[in-house]
């Protein structure tokens, strides 16, 4: 390999790292501020409606537990075991939807594959809101995990093969502020909505996303790639408007395509040039599902109820939400000026101090104070006498930073970090071995999670594994 195309790796920059040179991405840059094409912010959002579908998806199970833990359906009654396949499977589907979509974009291209993903998704949340039993819960749980692996690896190239060079970088935020926006309507559709309304309500998206993508075109990088070249044109002047130079656009996209069509090929994966940004690639998304996240989001609200919160569990739940919406859009907008590194190291120090606080918390606050309070806090017919012990908001500031350090830093950077540092082509192998090894983490996690809490608490009390507690049955040290 050429010594130039290793410049990156002692910190350079090289063009196979950039769609389009510098000098023409700061014209271009320059000519689209006074560009006003709505046609292209519509197409953005149509697409982004499916990472909206697949945040509410992913935390579904927060308030479905906990209602279905009292089921009178025996069928539909969740144990732990039951409990713990309800919340994991999603991940199973996500990272299976992952590693097709790597064949998917090549050959449906990213607005077809993202229109695919909602048949799977329509279907299941038909399957949930429809349940007579366990089985057609944990279908519907994988073919909506499915549909949300597919949206999560086709939408952000989608996304990035449309937009204008000027406000890439801003339309790049608008997939993981959609998904955190989902699960944040979830959390507040929760406090309002039956669980099966909620799979009902979880269609409303999926419906409006392949509506509104019906009448939006396909990429015009991928339209090139099949030697659709007016097709492609036609797409490009769609999405920018007549009164642009969009011609000059198309050619250095018609050129970068020529130039990048080459597949990676298994000698070059041998050379550090590539395999040393992938293994990084892959390390840090294994190192963001290890920080627990996706166990927290799923299980938030039955957490909540076991930490005895000075709030009701799903208001718990919706607060955390809405502060995870406020830190993705603080991290999108300082991100460029605060830098990578330093973001990825003040947010792994704001989880550890909030996981540590939670831990010590439980750890400390005695059993029999702490199921005193939650009567107190968490019952309706509270005696107004009795004064409120702030001592339980600990656990909900605790949640809220852990999620604003996580959504500051190792939420987006991970996939951000995929497209600066990764050669062009190698990012199709690459974001879907990414793909694939986070899901299957989040899975083993989750499925792992209410079986630790069942031998061990929501910390390792010194009682060992003999000390069991019934999983999310109630406040921490409850035994009714």
């Amino acid at each position: 390999m050429e010594p130039s195309v290793r410049e990156p790796l002692v910190r350079r920059s090289s063009s196979s790292y950039h769609t389009f040179p510098e000098s023409i991405r700061r014209g271009l840059d320059k000519e689209y501020l006074h560009l006003n094409n709505k046609r292209l912010y519509m197409a953005v959002f149509a697409a982004v409606l499916g990472n909206f579908s697949f945040g509410f998806a992913l935390v579904y199970p927060s308030p479905v537990i906990p209602a279905l833990e009292t089921h009178p359906n025996p069928a539909l009654r969740l144990d732990r075991y039951r409990a713990s396949w309800f919340g994991s499977v999603f991940m199973l589907g996500a990272a299976a939807g992952g590693l097709s979509t790597m064949l998917l974009n090549d050959h449906l291209g990213r607005k077809l594959s993202i229109m695919f993903s909602a048949v799977p998704s329509a279907v299941g949340y038909a399957l949930m809101a429809s349940a007579q039993g366990i089985e057609m819960l944990l279908l519907g749980r994988v073919l909506t995990g499915y549909a949300g692996g597919v949206t999560s690896a086709s939408i952000p190239v989608y996304i990035s093969e449309i937009s204008h060079p000027g406000v890439r970088g801003m339309l790049g935020t608008c997939p993981q502020i959609m998904a955190v926006l989902g699960s944040l309507i979830l959390y507040v559709l929760g406090l309002l909505l039956d669980w099966r309304w909620l799979a009902v309500a979880g269609e409303v998206p999926v419906l409006t996303m392949i509506l509104l993508l019906c009448f939006m075109p396909n990429s015009p990088r991928f339209l090139l790639s099949q030697g659709k070249e007016d097709e492609a044109l036609r797409s490009l002047c769609w999405l920018r408007g007549k009164d642009t130079d969009y011609a000059q656009e198309y050619e250095q996209i018609k050129d970068s395509v020529r130039k990048q069509s080459q597949r990676i090929s298994c000698a070059e994966i041998k050379d550090p040039f590539i395999y040393k940004p992938i293994l990084i690639a892959v390390g840090m998304r294994f190192l963001q599902q290890l920080s627990g996240v996706t166990c927290v989001l799923v299980y938030l609200q039955p957490i909540f109820k076991k930490t005895a919160v000075i709030l009701k569990p799903e208001y718990d739940a919706a607060l955390v939400g809405l502060v995870r919406l406020f830190s993705v859009a603080i991290a999108a907008v300082s991100m460029d000026k605060a830098g990578r590194k330093i973001l990825l190291f003040v947010s792994a120090g704001v989880m550890l101090a909030s996981n540590l606080t939670m831990g010590l918390y439980i750890h400390l606050v005695p059993s029999s104070q702490n199921s005193t309070i939650a009567n107190r806090t968490l019952g309706s017919l509270a005696s107004p006498a009795e004064p409120t012990n702030y001592i339980t908001l600990i656990p909900l500031l605790a949640a809220m930073f852990f999620i604003m350090g996580y959504a500051m830093g190792w939420g987006p950077i991970t996939w951000l970090l995929m497209s600066e540092i990764l050669p062009l082509k190698a990012r199709g192998v690459a974001s879907g071995l990414c793909v694939v090894v986070s899901w299957l983490t989040a899975f083993a996690l989750t499925q792992l999670f209410l079986g630790v809490v069942e031998f061990f608490g929501l910390e390792k009390p010194n009682g060992g594994p003999w000390n069991r507690l019934r999983p999310f049955s109630g406040p921490v040290g409850s035994h009714s």
